[in-house]
């Protein structure tokens, strides 16, 4: 049986999903930017943990610059959505946060096209309008 990306994609909505709920419960007394440097360093221990246990530590010393050079800016723009993410968690309701925060839908559809040169279709552009629309609607 061959893996299909749409599972991981449905998984990581929902471990989002989760994120969001449990992240508002969790910064409630917690200075936001600490909260995201805790959680940071808990899925820094179960990624570790995951890339030992798979045993594909070894394959690190194979990347190119460019990949590393990537993956860095990758993560400093993870870590400053998480820190905006968690403040706006801590200043407002998670039902208003969260659809605000899913306008990186459109963003990713909008930048694919631009850097990558993937193709915006009448369809994905039909879908991002209407993901941009039902965000403005529960978020204001």
């Amino acid at each position: 049986m061959s893996e299909d990306w749409r599972l991981f994609a449905f998984g990581s909505a929902l471990f989002a999903a989760l994120t969001a709920i449990l992240a508002k419960v969790g910064v409630g007394d917690v200075d936001s930017d600490l909260a995201t440097a805790f959680r940071t360093a808990v899925v820094l221990l179960l990624a570790v943990l995951i890339v030992l246990l798979r045993h594909k530590w070894p394959s690190v010393e194979r990347w190119s610059l460019r990949s590393i050079l990537f993956l860095t800016l990758s993560g400093l723009a993870t870590g400053c959505s998480w820190l905006c993410y968690f403040r706006a968690l801590k200043l407002g309701p998670a039902s208003r946060v969260a659809p605000i925060d899913k306008l990186s839908v459109v963003f990713v559809v909008l930048l694919a096209a631009l850097v990558l040169g993937e193709r915006i279709t009448l369809k994905s552009a039909f879908a991002s309008a209407l993901i941009a629309l039902g965000a403005i609607l529960l978020a204001f």
